[in-house]
């Protein structure tokens, strides 16, 4: 029933006047989800960061010890209002995560609550500006990615999958979603075989995925390419960080308005809400920990690659 919430949550996020008490208020009932908003002036107007939590039966919210789940969804903003006149596609990644929140808290109350806590943050802006980018415009955001970061890489995620449209290139020719490998401290670590079977499970297909570059898990503001900011999330934690994207099959601008597919934003939900199962469940990680440690004591840290390097060279 993925698809009844997300067409909910986007009739919600259509609005010129969108916001985060419009999203919070949603969970208002909910006896064991917890919903807030913080709003948030930049340099070029205001956003509204949002976090939900869904806490497990045996989450560590309640003294348990089952992992904790992150999702973010990344974004520039819902709108670019008012050069666009509505929803645009960029805006997907927050409504995969609003969507996934709501799925969830109704779960909660029909008996089938996750045994870990679920952490889902995201901004809701509905008049973002917009920046050149390659092959297409970019959607930019009132506020920059180390804001973003600190609201929405939160220290309780254990493990973080961070869903972004990834529509403004000409690599990943596909509609639907896509999944990056794992993205831990430096390195860009294997693709996770758990992942891409419950792609197939909730898509009915064969998985796909798309690469990642080094360039790709660097910080923004160091003067490099980046596909988007899907794995940004990742400069700003240690927890392996997994990318899901909402794809299509040509280049799409972020700012793009009728670009959205309530259908795909739906099969992000799915598979959000079976990892979010299985991993709070304990039947797997993220990344292979023993090897991740073979790794570094092969190689060292490379958590420099999460800082703006030496910036003055």
């Amino acid at each position: 029933m993925s698809l009844k919430y997300t067409m909910e949550v986007l009739e919600l996020l259509d609005d010129a006047k969108a916001s985060g008490g419009a999203v919070t208020n949603l969970f208002t009932e909910y006896e064991h989800v917890e919903a807030s908003f913080e709003t948030v002036t930049g340099e070029q107007g205001s956003t509204d960061f949002v976090k939900i939590v869904i806490k497990g039966e045996n989450g560590k919210l309640s003294g348990g010890s089952a992992p904790s789940f992150g999702i973010v969804g990344r974004l520039g903003g819902l709108g670019a209002r008012p050069n666009r006149i509505g929803y645009v596609s960029d805006g997907d990644g927050a409504v995969a995560a609003v969507t996934t929140a709501l799925k969830l808290a109704n779960m909660s109350i029909k008996g089938d609550r996750l045994p870990g806590d679920v952490f889902i943050t995201t901004h809701i802006c509905p008049d973002a500006p917009t920046q050149p980018h390659e092959p297409v415009d970019f959607m930019g955001s009132p506020v920059d990615i180390l804001t973003m970061n600190q609201y929405e890489v939160l220290p309780e995620m254990e493990a973080i999958l961070s869903i972004d449209t990834t529509k403004g290139n000409k690599i990943i020719n596909h509609r639907g979603i896509a999944l990056s490998p794992t993205v831990k401290s430096g390195y860009i670590l294997k693709f996770n075989n758990d992942l891409l079977r419950i792609m197939e499970m909730t898509t009915g297909d064969v998985p796909v995925t798309f690469t990642v570059t080094t360039q790709d898990i660097t910080p923004y503001g160091n003067g490099v390419f980046h596909i988007n900011s899907i794995l940004q999330p990742a400069v700003a934690t240690q927890a392996p960080v997994i990318g899901l994207a909402i794809t299509a099959k040509s280049a799409v601008p972020g700012s793009g308005t009728g670009a959205s597919h309530e259908v795909d934003i739906a099969q992000a939900v799915r598979f959000s809400i079976e990892a979010a199962k299985e991993f709070t469940q304990g039947q797997f990680d993220f990344y292979d920990k023993e090897e991740f440690d073979h790794l570094e004591k092969l190689y060292g840290s490379l958590q420099h690659l999460q800082t703006l390097g030496n910036v003055n060279s």
